[in-house]
């Protein structure tokens, strides 16, 4: 063999080396890109079918099981919500959650387990409970833990009152994909000022316990707009009432619902959690028919 005919035959050679070896490589790096894809469009799909987040713009880049969520959402619990659909994706196990709360401390809790339909459809549950808990004027301070598995909503935590507690387990009860209420929240009364504060403030013996202001003060600030999105999202939330065909106006802090509702008992529910949501002074419904 002739010095040419062997360098040839060398160089022939160590190319189809290459090109074995390259040619899995290559073909593991597009099954890759290809899992990752999917998954973007599964966790955005679901973003964008969701009745809590799909108004949202929300980005998500996936890279090897690790799905990066960005953009801004009104509450803590969507920027929750919107991290448990993505690790309920089937591959990915690890959300780098980076969407921006705008004004509110985002909520943590664990990443339930079970298949991506029961995930999407519990994580939902939970995030209406928890909305409806901090919106209203009686439940926003109770220290609670909202868990769900399989629709079975478990209520955990501490309760100023028993009228707070059982209120708790009712707006849980009226949502949406709720099959029971599981109420564990212990009743333990909050004292609202020091001995010290309270003779110089009020006068009163040491130990007495100050009158509640906060929830009032905390009213005042409250906007009219604010008002109107939270008692509309509220109804779409709860389980018997058609929120949908309930038209929501603030003035003043006085909410007018418009609309047309299957029954009287669905209209006095329709009254009963406006009534309830922080910064709400009246209900007129007058214009509710059924």
């Amino acid at each position: 063999m002739s010095k040419s005919t062997k360098s040839l035959f060398l160089s022939s050679g160590l190319a189809l080396a290459i090109m074995s070896i390259g040619q899995p490589a290559l073909a593991q790096t597009a099954t890759e890109s290809l899992t990752d894809v999917r998954q973007e469009v599964q966790i955005w799909t679901t973003y964008a079918l969701n009745p809590y987040l799909r108004a949202n713009d929300l980005k998500v880049t996936v890279k090897n099981g690790k799905a990066t969520l960005t953009g801004n959402v009104p509450e803590g619990v969507n920027k929750e919500l919107a991290k448990e659909i993505a690790l309920g994706v089937n591959g990915i196990k690890e959300v780098d959650n980076q969407i921006v709360v705008d004004g509110e401390k985002p909520v943590t809790h664990a990443a339930p387990v079970g298949s991506y339909g029961e995930v999407i459809d519990d994580a939902t549950i939970t995030v209406a409970v928890k909305s409806k808990l901090l919106w209203s004027k009686h439940t926003d301070s109770l220290k609670t833990t909202v868990e769900t598995k399989s629709g079975r909503v478990t209520l955990s935590g501490t309760a100023d009152s028993e009228a707070a507690r059982d209120l708790a387990g009712r707006l849980a009860a009226n949502t949406r994909g709720v099959i029971s209420v599981r109420n564990m929240l212990k009743v333990v009364p909050a004292v609202k000022a020091a001995a010290a504060t309270t003779s110089t403030v009020t006068g009163a013996p040491a130990g007495s316990v100050l009158p509640q202001v906060s929830t009032a003060k905390a009213e005042q600030a409250v906007s009219d707009t604010w008002i109107t999105t939270k008692v509309k999202s509220t109804l779409l939330y709860s389980s018997n009432v058609s929120g949908a065909d309930i038209t929501v106006t603030t003035v003043a802090g006085v909410v007018t619902l418009k609309g047309k509702l299957d029954s009287g008992a669905e209209r006095a529910l329709a009254i009963e959690l406006a009534q309830n949501v922080k910064g709400v002074k009246s209900v007129n419904a007058k214009d509710v028919t059924f």
